[in-house]
């Protein structure tokens, strides 16, 4: 099934015992692109408001960075549920290291065509879809998640190539490239490309602030009522991740855990700190990370 698909009908819950322990109908601090769990920061709105005006518009191609562990899969999820399916089309590819003769194979089968035949066979059949979408009055859009893993430069000239579907006035199809920072480096050597990059936007980590603001929401969307993290705690959370996402979701994760463990009625500096000390480590010079 295409991954688009599966984005916008999920609708899972499930409980544990940690969950019924704090209240709550699910675990807040999953590491998977949920977008029922998209907290709406400063960052990340930002980022939504410019990718949905280089879709609105047709711009052709879109590209967001961000750093390890910013958001920047949740936020491309969250995105593709603001697009109505009455209107758009969405092809996502999420694995973008795939060889290059079957790059553009998984783009058809993410768009729900048929992903078999010669190369020529295939741009037909795109190029006769993104025709049938213009005259129902529907934009096709494909998102590549993780670009930066894509091998070969070719690939990348491939993505052009895709860009030249369009009539006189609008593309008949958007490109949206997610990834690290790498991303914009390896774009900028091909001029060819980078010159059609319309809107691009990069994500940095939470500050203080949003770091509170985001643990706070992410419970709420749990079904949190009660002040379960301290202050002291969520301010050494903050220490602890640097605003980086994916860590604060680990810790937090962990610290409900071993505090349903420990019979805690609130999470506090002194556990954050704890399990802080024994699953975090602090390699220098790169940043904060989780123990495997």
């Amino acid at each position: 099934m295409p991954l688009a698909n599966a984005v916008q009908g999920h609708d899972e819950t499930r409980n544990s015992a940690y969950e019924l322990h704090w209240g709550l109908r699910l675990r807040p601090f999953e590491n998977v692109p949920d977008p029922k769990f998209y907290v709406p920061s400063a960052k990340h709105e930002a980022a939504m408001e410019r990718m949905l005006y280089g879709i609105h518009a047709r711009k052709g191609i879109v590209m967001l960075t961000g750093e390890i562990g910013s958001g920047k899969t949740l936020l491309s999820r969250a995105v593709i549920l603001k697009l109505p399916r009455s209107r758009y089309e969405v092809g996502l590819v999420s694995n973008p290291t795939i060889l290059g003769n079957e790059f553009l194979s998984e783009i058809l089968f993410q768009l729900g065509l048929d992903p078999h035949g010669t190369r020529v066979e295939q741009l037909r059949r795109l190029n006769d879809q993104l025709l049938a979408n213009y005259h129902r009055n529907i934009d096709t859009v494909v998102v590549v998640d993780e670009a930066q893993a894509i091998e070969h430069d070719r690939l990348f000239e491939e993505l052009r190539l895709l860009s030249n579907f369009q009539l006189n006035d609008r593309f008949l199809i958007t490109l949206v490239l997610v990834g690290q920072p790498e991303l914009r480096e390896r774009i900028t050597r091909i001029p060819q490309l980078a010159q059609r990059v319309a809107i691009q936007h990069h994500i940095d980590y939470l500050d203080r602030a949003e770091t509170k603001a985001y643990i706070l929401a992410r419970l709420t969307a749990a079904g949190s009522e009660l002040g379960i993290f301290s202050p002291l705690a969520i301010s050494s959370i903050y220490h602890r991740t640097g605003g980086v996402c994916r860590l604060i979701n680990s810790l937090c994760d962990l610290c409900l855990y071993f505090g349903h463990v420990s019979g805690a009625r609130q999470i506090r500096r002194a556990l954050v700190e704890k399990v802080g000390n024994e699953l975090l480590y602090r390699p220098e010079n790169h940043g904060v990370g989780v123990l495997s």
